[in-house]
């Protein structure tokens, strides 16, 4: 029995669900500043290009949470997960996640979109675990701010070593597809790293020190 571990964005999904969620909060007038569209491709930008500051996403991306009650903000995340995810989930994913299952592995899902947006996609894959960056709660709901480390780059690192702790599993024989070179620095970790679908940084990394290269799209 081994892990195996899965990026979600443009890795299960064809596309990133973090950014997906801002256009659809802007399509729905829900956030209604071009400012709010500007910085929202802005950080999706600086995502691509390894430079994100993950803490200034966070404060943009979290603070439309802080604004609404949470049963308005699930309303439109089912909506959102209906109109603009299930679509993209990816067949060639579900059946990868099968074959895991069938070996006896466990799979696990580490991504740095939050988890309000992301639990959905993990039950719709049948995955009970994710790692997700956490958002912060008080009496009136969502404070718009992160809780504890951003699964992000290293601190998917410090965020699975949590997880595993609690577990009482260790990372012997994982697997973990990305498509990310954000997420080399776990992907160095394992013992079998694969990138998926990979961006430009990534396929090089990977050509270069013999890491598989697969697709899960059509």
């Amino acid at each position: 029995m081994a892990l195996a571990i899965f990026d979600l964005d443009n890795t299960l999904i064809a596309g990133d669900s973090d950014h997906a969620w801002g256009e659809y909060l802007l399509e729905k007038g829900i956030v209604d500043s071009e400012h709010y569209r500007l910085q929202n491709d802005k950080f999706y930008l600086d995502y691509q290009e390894g430079n994100l500051d993950i803490y200034e996403y966070l404060n943009f991306s979290l603070a439309p949470l802080a604004k609404h009650e949470k049963n308005q903000l699930e309303a439109w995340r089912a909506d959102f997960f209906e109109s603009r995810i299930r679509p993209i989930i990816l067949d060639k994913g579900r059946a990868l996640i099968r074959k895991h299952r069938e070996q006896g592995d466990i799979p696990l899902i580490i991504t740095a979109t939050n988890r309000f947006v992301t639990q959905p996609i993990a039950d719709e894959l049948g995955i009970e675990h994710l790692i997700a960056v956490e958002l912060e709660e008080d009496h009136t709901g969502y404070t718009g701010k992160p809780s504890g480390t951003p699964s992000y780059k290293d601190g998917k690192i410090t965020r699975l070593n949590e997880w595993l702790d609690a577990q009482n599993l260790s990372m012997q024989k994982a697997h973990f597809y990305s498509d990310s070179h954000n997420d080399l620095p776990l992907l160095k970790l394992v013992d079998h790293p694969i990138a998926v679908d990979p961006d430009d940084t990534l396929r090089d990394y990977s050509e270069t020190h013999d890491w598989p290269i697969l697709s899960l799209r059509d």
